[in-house]
């Protein structure tokens, strides 16, 4: 006898609007409203048809208010979506320092890297976030690391052509050794 997978329950046209409302508040950054509907139950941790959960989206468009109501209601600051990035790489890529402030406040995990091994630090890198760049460090990132082509955050700042981050990434090395 073989399992059979679950079959996912139809949802009506009155609920699909429903969730279609929720996500469009979450990208609106409409914390009052995210926070009313954590309070009647609506989970933290839903995700559309991406796989983007609320925190995913609001941490993304830099609604800091909203993603703190999601992380206070137990929102996974470790939950990728799809394409398995995660809501502290989308803040480095972004450049919100206060977003990924907040992300690493909660549990988001410095270290977790995308399928390809790309990590929080080698976004900020490449794209000059110096200053995101700095807290990564301070809060442990590993500057050595290397994504699944061997490339490190300095390799990858470089190619790039970042400006600051290459200094503060081979001072970090250079303090390791």
């Amino acid at each position: 006898m073989t399992d059979q997978p679950a079959s996912r329950p139809e949802l009506d046209d009155a609920a699909l609007a429903f969730a279609e409302q929720v996500f469009e508040s979450t990208r609106k950054g409409d914390a009052a409203r995210l926070a009313d509907l954590l309070g009647r139950g609506l989970p933290a941790n839903i995700r559309n048809h991406n796989g983007d959960s609320l925190l995913m989206l609001a941490s993304y468009h830099g609604h800091l208010d909203a993603s703190r109501v999601l992380l206070e209601n137990g929102a996974d600051p470790q939950l990728c979506n799809d394409k398995g990035q995660s809501p502290l790489a989308g803040a480095a890529f972004k450049g919100n320092l206060d977003m990924v402030r907040l992300l690493l406040d909660h549990g988001a995990d410095v270290e977790s890297a995308s399928p390809d091994g790309k990590t929080a630090l080698m976004m900020a890198a490449m794209f000059n976030r110096s200053e995101i760049v700095a807290l990564l460090l301070e809060r442990g990132a590993d500057p050595s690391r290397a994504d699944m082509n061997g490339v490190t955050p300095l390799a990858a700042a470089q190619t790039m052509g970042a400006q600051d981050t290459p200094r503060l990434i081979a001072e970090a090395l250079a303090a390791r050794s």
